[in-house]
């Protein structure tokens, strides 16, 4: 990911807003399902729906998913919150309010810390609250725009950072870290595609040591690529936007992903914009301090405690530590090729480098088995293989599992060390390309590397490439 740089100066300060749906079998305050893809408007009642004379009930295992992000955020968490109505009209709002939070919310005051190009960075989360979603519109070429009320009352957490991001790739690195410790306490699939993980973009403009400037959002970004897209062009708009002498106005806009640019939907509404109450159906959350011990316990052992323990277990860098746990199934795979094999390390980089590059898409399965990656790992550390054959034996293995050392003796990758064959190699090159050295002893030394290519092509890529490479110094300065 390329670093972002700044335009004459201006800092961009970014907050997220991110809204989780969470993994429950019913809505937020009925018992209808919460499953998705059912067909249109199944999925309602009276309750969801808004029909006059229904009563909401809490779901309490939203509260105890909600108290659950809190505590792996290091949020404090309250223990007397309440539940408030968002007044606003939009077609997919059948009541015309939505049940939030507003001054009372249940968790407050945490942070996440993420890996950066300078290192670690601490973000702060002002708060975590709990709310219903809204229904969607379906645009439809022939009938027009349709309205789904499915999602209406799915149950929501909106985690909302402190203005502490100043560049593209923290914010990504924010939402990257954010989606593995949410999904690490399994209280949600944070499935982007689907939308159970979906990122608003507030972002304004200044020049450190200056107020920041006026903030415009950008809503529903639901990956990390559309994330990084539309904090680089909102930015350099705003920024031409200042330089012409035009004014930056508290605005929602749309990302285009097809274009890349943004556009403006609506002027941004502030709180009292929404005349937000205290909903009159629902009685205050009054937590018991035993309680939230209880739903402590049930935290697994979370990215920042594996990463620390990667690093000191494996003598790993933050960075390889940090992408090793960016997804808990991903994290439990290398655990397991770890405890399988003497060399942890080679397989924390056979990781990175290929079986990343290989997978395909969220939640893919790693089709080779953790102990034969572990083989790899141990076959590459220790000379038998180098690391291009390793590369092809992983590339093997993920079409056809089997034992790694059964593939590498039936595809004659075992990688050659014996110095008599070695020499031969070099020999042979340096008596094919005569061009070459006599070039290279009248100082283009560059061509050594040529000469040294050549020896490795007539070991069709199974010499020691050290152990070649030094056979190869020595018969350079010998001629």
């Amino acid at each position: 990911m390329a670093e972002w740089k700044m335009i004459d100066g201006y800092e961009m300060v970014i907050g997220l807003e991110v809204h989780v749906e969470l993994k429950t079998r019913t809505k937020i305050f009925c018992s209808c399902s919460t499953a998705f893809g059912a067909e249109p408007n199944t999925q309602c009642c009276p309750v969801c729906m808004g029909f006059p004379g229904t009563l909401p009930v809490l779901n309490e295992q939203v509260v105890h998913y909600a108290v659950l992000a809190g505590l792996a955020t290091d949020c404090t968490i309250a223990r007397y919150s309440k539940q408030d109505r968002k007044n606003y009209f939009y077609p997919d709002l059948p009541k015309a309010y939505q049940i939030s939070q507003y001054d009372l919310p249940l968790c407050v005051n945490g942070h996440l810390t993420v890996e950066t190009s300078q290192g670690e960075k601490r973000i702060g989360i002002t708060r975590i609250h709990i709310e219903e979603d809204a229904g969607k519109l379906v645009h439809d070429p022939e009938k027009g725009t349709l309205i789904d009320c499915n999602r209406c009352g799915v149950p929501l957490i909106e985690i909302v950072s402190e203005p502490d991001i100043r560049t593209p790739q923290e914010a990504v690195a924010y939402l990257q870290k954010l989606k593995a410790v949410i999904a690490y306490t399994g209280i949600s699939d944070c499935r982007m595609q689907e939308g159970s993980l979906r990122c608003d973009v507030n972002l304004s403009i200044h020049k450190p040591g200056e107020p920041f400037g006026t903030r415009t959002e950008m809503k529903n970004l639901n990956s990390f690529q559309s994330v990084q897209r539309a904090i680089e062009e909102e930015y350099r708009r705003q920024v031409e936007a200042v330089r012409k002498g035009e004014e930056i106005v508290q605005e929602t806009r749309r990302f285009d992903q097809t274009s890349g640019k943004t556009s403006s939907m609506r002027r941004k509404e502030n709180a009292n914009d929404y005349r937000y109450f205290p909903d009159p159906d629902l009685a205050p959350i009054v937590l018991a301090p035993d309680l939230v011990e209880k739903w402590k316990a049930e935290l697994p052992m979370l990215p920042d405690a594996r990463k620390a323990a990667y690093m000191s277990d494996y003598g790993l860098t933050g960075y390889a530590a940090e992408q090793l746990v960016s997804d808990k199934a991903l994290a439990d795979y290398f655990e397991a090729a770890a405890k399988s094999t003497t060399a942890p390390k080679t397989a924390a980089n056979l990781m990175i480098t290929e079986v990343f590059r290989l997978l395909e898409g969220e939640g893919a399965v790693i089709p080779i088995a953790p102990e034969h990656l572990g083989k790899v790992a141990e076959l590459a550390e220790t000379g038998a293989i180098n690391s291009g054959a390793a590369k092809k034996v992983i590339a093997a293995l993920w079409t056809h599992d089997e034992e790694p050392e059964d593939y590498v003796a039936r595809a004659g990758l075992r990688q050659e060390s014996d110095e008599g064959v070695l020499r031969g190699y070099v020999r042979r090159a340096m008596e094919e390309h005569p061009d070459m050295v006599e070039s290279y002893h009248r100082g283009k030394v560059n061509l050594g590397k040529a000469l040294m290519g050549a020896a490795m092509s007539l070991s069709a890529g199974r010499a020691n490439p050290v152990a070649l490479q030094r056979l190869m110094d020595e018969a350079l300065q010998q001629k």
